[in-house]
């Protein structure tokens, strides 16, 4: 694409009393940041400096209580309630009005999505006595002086952040929270005057947001974001949506168009789509709403936009006014500058992973899988040049091997890098083959194009060895040799009907029929459910329990996971051994120590990975700095891989 070619999206746009530089709003995401009063770090200042720098119009702070009572689904967010963090929410605004950005925060009450073990009170909210599964199962129904007090904690703190010098709040009433409750069917079973009816459901919605615009006065800026369909049977749908942003519209200046439940399992994904959802998914819901002759104010969309390129597309087809973007960006900071540029082949493409969401612990700080500046403060925000440049020998060309060298030639090191396959990208180049996961392939592609070309001296089909690395007279040595799969003593492991799943995965391997694959971690229910979705009959076994399967991945892509592997009739099998494997398929131990066969026509090895670490022992009698990354450290993912060669290169 030629220089800044993009017709629409770098187009500024009037909302409210404001214009808006361009098409892009940085959407809300939680970053942990704060200390345990939920005031700002320095980390989240840096964060939130780090966005605005992006270039976009405006940035959304993820979501915030409104009160500490009854409000608080998640730990770890930034506290808007009291007058006591003025100083940190200034320092917030100022640091996003530096570049030009504009800043809102998401304003949220969980209602009976509440957590339990963050609020003050014994019980929690909703409109209705439904308890929300692992939660709190004590529900208090809303009444009149209940209404008037959450509304009085939405303006009270719309008009501190109004003080502080923000420039808007977005009302969060979409994903199955407080007012989503009153306006969903599924949650909202009253029969007074904020029940029933359509009418009355949105009754207190619609009390509040007038409320709210009454408070802020028609310059400060109110967006909204619903959930177009809820999807979930019984809930609130397109056609209704519409027909409550009619009535909204007059308060509010811009929507914002999401879908799904957070706290229902089977529409969490809809929320927050992981790589197994197509991308844009919302955008049909977006058109509808955008499309509809009685509503006037502009149209956002949120949910798997990966690419300027997407958004272009989007806004061009008239589907919407504006895009909500927060992994892709998080992934580049610099995406828009360089599609602006007419460079979009620079962006790093996202996984779409969720690795960025709270870092995958509760209560993690947010950082990326594939981008390890991500979050980062100090030394480690941006690659600095280094003040001694030195000769660093990169023993393997995967994840952490190309991590290294891009890094160390930004450092201005000199760097020659072995690989002793004819590519770089190492096992990406596998498991990018599965057909949910473009979103690797993507990346994959980058990786190996952006090492290719960052100025490293790159011997490709080039196995290293002590006698070859001295030769060069390196500096430094990074051993980043990876990892193997792990031969596990099983009879019959070997059987002409039993592959690795990395052969199956590349589709060097062809299975068919009945399968059987061992081992229940991520590897092997990803190469299952894409099996499954091919035609197989698939079963997975592991001896650890069934509940256990796919561990480590974040938490939303393993709900999404799960629930296709039960859609498409995967059958799973916990706590147990596999004894042996023969022509007809594989003999278990349960832990009630009977055996039974699994029938089997193929058979799958994902017993898992080992660490090449022996390859690290040849060299580490060359010289003192001898540094090992990636799976050949620990056998672990993406993200530790990046992140260990990051931190290192930040570093030499």
């Amino acid at each position: 694409m030629a220089f800044n070619d993009y017709r629409n999206i770098f187009k500024p746009l009037k909302v409210g009393h404001t214009t808006f530089r361009n098409r892009f709003e940085f959407s809300p995401m939680v970053n942990n940041f704060v200390n345990s009063l939920g005031e700002p770090t320095q980390n989240f200042i840096d964060f939130i400096e780090s966005q605005a720098e992006s270039g976009v119009s405006i940035l959304t702070i993820g979501a915030s209580p409104v009160d500490k009572l009854a409000a608080v689904d998640f730990a770890s967010e930034l506290d808007v309630t009291t007058d006591e963090k003025l100083c940190g929410l200034l320092l917030i605004a100022e640091a996003a009005h530096r570049h030009g950005a504009k800043v809102s925060v998401e304003l949220v009450h969980a209602g009976r999505g509440a957590d339990p073990d963050l609020i003050k009170l014994p019980y929690v909210l909703a409109p209705s006595n439904i308890p929300v599964p692992g939660r709190s199962q004590y529900i208090k129904e809303i009444d009149q002086k209940d209404i008037e007090q959450i509304i009085a904690s939405y303006c009270d703190c719309a008009k501190r952040l109004q003080r502080c010098q923000f420039d808007a709040v977005l009302v969060h009433a979409a994903h199955g929270n407080l007012l989503t409750q009153f306006l969903s069917p599924l949650t909202n079973r009253r029969n007074d005057i904020y029940g029933g009816s359509f009418e009355n459901r949105c009754r207190f919605p619609l009390m509040l947001l007038k409320a709210l615009r009454g408070a802020v006065g028609p310059n400060f800026l109110i967006e909204m974001r619903v959930s177009g369909d809820e999807m979930v049977p019984g809930g609130m749908h397109i056609e209704e949506t519409i027909e409550f942003i009619k009535l909204a519209q007059e308060y509010i200046d811009w929507v914002n168009i999401s879908a799904g439940q957070i706290v229902d399992h089977s529409a969490q994904f809809f929320c927050m789509p992981p790589y197994y959802r197509e991308k844009g998914a919302n955008v049909p819901l977006a058109r509808a709403v955008k499309q509809n002759p009685d509503i006037h104010i502009p149209v956002s969309v949120v949910g798997g936009i990966v690419s300027a390129d997407m958004a272009e597309k989007i806004i061009a087809e008239g589907s919407a006014d504006m895009v909500a973007m927060a992994r892709a960006l998080l992934c580049d900071l610099e995406m828009l500058k360089k599609s602006y540029r007419g460079k979009p082949e620079d962006v790093r493409p996202c996984l779409r992973c969720f690795g960025c969401s709270s870092g995958g612990i509760p209560g993690g700080h947010i950082n990326c899988a594939v981008n390890p500046s991500l979050g980062r403060t100090a030394a480690y925000r941006k690659v600095v040049p280094a003040f001694e440049k030195k000769k660093i020998a990169v023993v393997g060309g995967g994840v952490s091997g190309s991590q290294a060298a891009i890094t160390l030639r930004k450092r201005g090191h000199e760097v020659i890098v072995f690989e002793k396959s004819s590519s770089l990208g190492g096992k990406l180049n596998d498991i990018n083959k599965l057909p949910f996961k473009d979103d690797l392939l993507r990346h994959t592609e980058w990786l190996i194009r952006t090492a290719m070309s960052c100025g490293a001296d790159i011997r490709l089909n080039t196995e290293a060895t002590p006698e070859i690395i001295a030769a060069v007279k390196p500096d430094a040595v990074i051993v980043a040799a990876g990892s193997s799969p792990l031969r596990v003593p099983i009879p019959g492991i070997d059987g002409k009907n039993v592959f690795n799943v990395l052969d199956v995965d590349a589709g060097r391997k062809k299975v068919n029929g009945r399968v059987v694959v061992c081992g229940g971690g991520a590897s092997g229910c990803e190469s299952g459910l894409a099996l499954a979705m091919e035609g197989c009959s698939v079963t997975i076994v592991d001896q650890i329990p069934k509940g256990s399967f796919a561990g480590g991945m974040a938490r939303t892509t393993r709900n999404m996971l799960l629930y296709l592997l039960s859609e498409n009739k995967v059958e799973l099998v916990g706590s147990s051994v596999v004894r042996s494997i023969d022509e007809t398929g594989v003999t278990v131990e349960g832990s009630d120590w009977k055996y039974r066969k699994l029938e089997a026509d193929f058979v799958v090895d994902a017993l898992g990975m080992r660490s090449n670490s022996e390859i690290a022992e040849e060299f580490k009698t060359l010289m003192p700095d001898v540094y090992v990354v990636g799976d050949c450290s620990e056998v672990k993912n993406i993200k530790y891989a990046n992140l260990t060669a990051y931190d290192l290169c930040c570093n030499i």
